[in-house]
């Protein structure tokens, strides 16, 4: 006889896009030099220990993210997006959010707004359950603490 392991209650997809996975060598004043690796590999273990499984996607490409948050459905209870510049862009992107089910937080490593003007706007706050922008890195862990919060 197999052993079940209980599924945890909290799996979140953490997507970042297009340039993230340049973390650690881009602009290491604004980003840090913490590289994804590094920032999603600490994600996945404070996950774990607080009971959340964490999976963990970067494209450059707006198609696959919009194939990412489609296919997030059959497994995430929740979705944290940093989609760097296509925030403040992708339609598409919003219009993916809009279309599932599951709760989105949008994250953003800096504050977008004391950056330039462009960076103000997001075409996909409206269609989140939240924001977080201005707290380095450490906004993803606090939108992983949020779904924990409200599973």
């Amino acid at each position: 006889m197999t052993e079940t392991l209980p599924v945890p209650p909290v799996r979140v997809l953490v997507l970042n896009g297009p340039n993230l996975n340049l973390l650690g060598k881009r602009e290491p004043e604004v980003y840090g030099t913490t590289s994804l690796d590094e920032l999603m590999d600490e994600l996945v273990l404070y996950g774990s220990a607080e009971g959340a499984e964490i999976r963990a996607a970067q494209s450059n490409s707006e198609g696959a993210i919009v194939d990412l948050l489609h296919a997030s459905q059959e497994w995430a209870t929740g979705v944290i997006i940093n989609a760097g510049a296509y925030s403040h862009t992708s339609i598409a992107i919003r219009d993916a959010i809009s279309s599932i089910d599951i709760p989105v937080i949008e994250v953003h490593i800096s504050n977008v707004a004391a950056r330039e003007e462009f960076r103000h706007q997001s075409m996909l706050s409206g269609v989140c359950q939240g924001v977080l922008f201005g707290f380095g890195h450490k906004g993803y862990k606090l939108a992983v603490q949020s779904f924990l919060l409200t599973s």
